[in-house]
């Protein structure tokens, strides 16, 4: 006579169960769901974020110190950021990851003409530099020639307000090719070039910087001096 055996369905697993639940508890297992965890984040992860993340009652501080202690003397380290954790480059090899590039700087072209009114009426002033122009200066524009190099303060006007005047430096006639100020272009090349009119009056001259008058302005007493001017060039009159 045949018997009929019933057996208790086996539950299956929540389809809602984190994966780590699923697999067994031991401390190198754990160890390795930390690791894994660490490496996949995008960001520095609280060790509340690895505990939701693991089996219930898991050790993550004793797993940290496992990882930690297996990582010591990589190229890759465990690191504790404002009381989080990453995986971070060990700071000796941090060279290797730096990268140097030299980009060139184009001046926009309000720095472009306070450059070619600099060139050619210098030592000139910044209230100068705004009559010539027809504009108000803006307050970068020097700042922008003289942290490239190409501008620098030479003295002072000997005028009500000692205003700072400006010339060009070594840095500019390297940069564009020249010998010196006398080898700037003049109204001819300028005009077969496009940047002058053709129509100009027939009085009309190219200033030539190196005919300025040397005795207007007194020289910058130092560098201190000069670079006290440079951050204060908005307040000038």
């Amino acid at each position: 006579m045949s018997r009929l055996v019933l057996k208790a369905p086996v539950a299956a697993p929540r389809e809602d169960a984190p994966p780590s639940a699923l697999l067994p508890q031991d401390a190198g297992t754990l160890e390795r769901m930390v690791e894994a965890l660490l490496f996949a984040a995008a960001e520095p992860l609280a060790v509340s974020d690895l505990a939701r993340r693991l089996p219930e009652g898991a050790d993550v501080a004793a797993a940290l110190a496992a990882l930690g202690a297996r990582y010591k003397g990589r190229g890759v380290s465990l690191a504790e950021v404002g009381g989080r954790w990453r995986f971070q480059t060990a700071e000796d090899l941090a060279f290797l990851m730096t990268e140097e590039r030299h980009e060139p700087r184009r001046l926009s072209r309000a720095a472009q003409e306070t450059l070619a009114i600099v060139a050619y009426h210098q030592p000139v002033t910044r209230a100068e530099i705004e009559s010539i122009r027809g504009v108000q200066a803006s307050r970068g524009t020097l700042d922008v020639l003289l942290e490239v190099g190409f501008v620098r303060p030479r003295g002072r006007r000997r005028t009500p307000g000692r205003p700072v005047t400006y010339a060009t430096t070594d840095a500019f006639l390297e940069h564009f090719g020249l010998a010196s100020l006398a080898d700037l272009p003049g109204a001819a090349e300028m005009k077969a070039a496009g940047l002058l009119s053709l129509d100009l009056p027939p009085d009309f001259a190219v200033p030539d910087p190196s005919l300025a008058a040397p005795d207007d302005e007194d020289p910058l007493a130092d560098e201190a001096s000069a670079e006290f001017h440079t951050d204060f060039l908005g307040e000038e009159a």
